[in-house]
């Protein structure tokens, strides 16, 4: 029987949302919501003009840009790793021909 979920109450932008979330996810999800609020209170000192909303709007894109650019060198660290083996795999069979001539 699978385990119960953990019933707790997340703090985001000063709003409290109840969550159900793996055990296992906790800490995770915890961390997750206090670096969004650091970032918050840090687009609240410098833009005081503005209200939760739109620095949750912020906070979320500049997120997601992060995410976007780790994604894309993630996929580009792929690609090199590919092209490297590729590259052995053609040195090797050039080898094995220039030894057979």
């Amino acid at each position: 029987m699978g385990e119960e979920k953990l019933s707790i109450k997340l703090n985001l932008a000063d709003r409290y949302y109840p969550l159900k979330i793996e055990r296992d996810d906790e800490e995770r999800i915890r961390k997750a919501a206090k670096l969004i609020n650091e970032k918050i209170l840090q687009y609240k000192q410098k833009y005081a003009d503005k209200d939760n909303q739109d620095f949750l709007a912020m906070a979320a894109l500049q997120f997601v840009i992060k995410y976007l650019e780790k994604d894309e060198e993630e996929k580009e660290e792929i690609v090199m790793d590919n092209l490297e083996d590729l590259e052995q795999e053609l040195n090797e069979y050039l080898e094995k021909e220039k030894n057979v001539l």
